[in-house]
Formats: structure tokens, C-alpha cells, sequence
């Protein structure tokens, strides 16, 4: 069984930066994605960043594309999610998610029932 542990979420002013980390452990044999989703209780779960173990493929919302970075955490089956210059509307939970899938392009921010979800972790950011 796999365990995903999110951490680094916080209370921000707008124009801040706040990096969140993910960490997957247990049966982690086969992991080919981390992503990260955020909701809120106003919208439905979203694709933020999502990142492929096997090559470093990386895609990105467009809400955040220039802001956020996910990139490789300290171990292999670890990444983090560098975001800068936050704005309000990144307010929410924000989710790590690991899974063994091949995932096509333009799938790749979006869940499937093969995704491990972590806790979430909150960021608020005021203006």
C-alpha cells in the first residue's frame, strides 16, 4: 500500500511564495506520476502540476503556468511544488496525488481511480 503525505502549506500575503512538498512511501514499486490538485468548497477538485518520475515530464494549469514549478524532491519518490507570486484565488487545499499510470498528454491534470491522495495541505493567501 502506498502512503502520500503532504506538507509546507501556510497563510501568505499575496506576491508571496510557499513551497510544498510530497512524500510517497511504502509500496512505491512502479510510481510514474506525482501531481498535485487543489478545491476549494466553491469549485471541483482541479489539476495544478503533475510530474513523471520516469522522465521529468512536467505539465502545468494554466492558472499557474510562470508561478508554480513541481520538480523533484530529495528522493525518488518525492517532489516538490515551488509556487511564487500567490495570488487569492490560489486559496485552497491543496492535494499530492501518486500513482502507476501511464497518463497521455492532456490527461495528465486530470484524476483517475488509479490516483493515492494524501491528506491535503491548506494555503491561504490574503491580499
Amino acid at each position: 500500500q502506498m502512503q502520500v503525505v503532504e506538507s509546507g502549506g501556510g497563510s501568505v500575503q499575496a506576491g508571496a511564495s510557499l513551497n510544498l512538498s510530497c512524500v510517497v512511501t511504502g509500496n512505491t514499486l512502479g510510481i510514474s506520476w506525482i501531481r498535485w490538485f487543489r478545491q476549494t468548497p466553491e469549485k471541483q477538485r482541479e489539476g495544478v502540476a503533475a510530474f513523471y518520475i520516469g522522465g521529468s515530464i512536467t505539465d502545468y494549469a494554466d492558472s499557474v503556468k510562470g508561478r508554480f514549478t513541481i520538480s523533484q524532491g530529495n528522493t525518488t519518490n518525492s517532489e516538490s511544488l515551488q509556487m511564487n507570486n500567490l495570488k487569492p484565488e490560489d486559496n485552497a487545499m491543496y492535494y499530492c496525488a501518486a500513482q502507476r499510470e501511464n497518463l497521455r498528454a492532456g490527461a495528465r491534470l486530470t484524476e483517475t481511480p488509479y490516483d493515492n491522495w494524501g491528506q491535503g495541505t491548506q494555503v491561504t493567501v490574503s491580499s
